[in-house]
């Protein structure tokens, strides 16, 4: 196994790229293993790691089908809904709660 080259953070190569920066490209590493990696460092707790991949090797971001578009739908409605009063709470079910806010705080409900 061969070590991959570590830079310090801001100094990598010209070439090479993180995931999200290959994302705002139009672009995904595509199977190919990491070229580099990016190291930042911290003060209290160890270094901030950042993998880097090939430009050039990298493939477009394949597009989104009328049957993902269809389970992304799924899976964000599955989170805005209630599981206590099963209402589409218009919002992200926080996870702190576990219901809605009218499910969690019903006496405030009826106060107001």
């Amino acid at each position: 196994m061969t070590a991959i080259p570590n830079y310090r953070w801001r100094l990598a190569p010209e070439g090479l790229a993180t995931r999200r920066q290959l994302r705002a490209l139009g672009l995904r590493p595509g199977g190919q293993d990491v070229a580099a990696q990016l190291e930042c460092p911290r003060r209290r707790r160890g270094p901030l790691v950042a993998y880097l991949y090939r430009i050039d090797l990298a493939r477009p971001v394949r597009p989104m089908t009328p049957a993902r578009w269809a389970a992304l739908d799924k899976a964000m409605a599955a989170r805005r809904t209630c599981p206590e009063c099963r209402r589409d709470a218009g919002y992200v079910i926080p996870y702190s709660l576990g219901t809605c806010v009218s499910c969690a705080y019903p006496e405030e409900q009826c106060a107001a």
